[in-house]
């Protein structure tokens, strides 16, 4: 199994740490997958690299994609390639996790529309202007895209991924 985290300059470091160890306790073989193979730096100034750039094509690559929140979703969604990955990865049923402001790439990639999604507060308004159903949850999943509010609602967010997986041997 392989999952790619997104990662653009200003992700929140929360928000891309704890998902790539639990990924990993998973199984899963995990990617750093940025605009371009270069180095990224956090919110906080964490350095990661990226280990592949971004192509449309990848969307066949991966089982999941995760999109961490932060300043970064701004500027993930500026990327053509990131943008068009993450749209066929929807489309194909991938699964497709955003947490905090990371909705605002699954906005751009034009998929919310008529979908239950949660966000950071401050993007509720970007989510039902783009034909979101806003759910005030912390963690929701609707169909293969799996939303949650910022970093508390990771734990919820990974339960719910591990569910869609259909897997039993791990604890919900």
């Amino acid at each position: 199994m392989r999952a790619a985290i997104l990662v653009e300059d200003l992700f929140d470091e929360r928000e891309l740490i704890y998902p790539f160890y639990r990924l990993k306790e998973m199984g899963f073989r995990v990617d750093l997958v940025g605009p371009e193979a270069k180095t990224y730096r956090s919110k906080l100034g964490l350095e990661v690299k990226a280990d592949v750039s971004a192509e449309p094509e990848l969307a066949e690559a991966y089982d999941v994609i995760w999109i961490p929140g932060g300043y970064a979703p701004d500027r993930l969604r500026r990327s053509k390639k990131i943008v068009e990955m993450v749209r066929r990865a929807v489309e194909r049923g991938k699964i497709v996790a955003a947490v905090c402001h990371a909705p605002w790439v699954l906005i751009s990639a034009g998929v919310v529309k008529g979908r239950r999604v949660t966000g950071f507060h401050s993007i509720w308004d970007d989510l039902r202007n783009a034909g979101a159903n806003l759910v005030e949850e912390e963690a929701t999943v609707d169909g293969n895209i799996i939303t949650g509010t910022g970093p508390d609602a990771m734990p919820e967010m990974m339960r719910l991924l591990i569910e869609l997986m259909g897997s039993s041997s791990i604890p919900k």
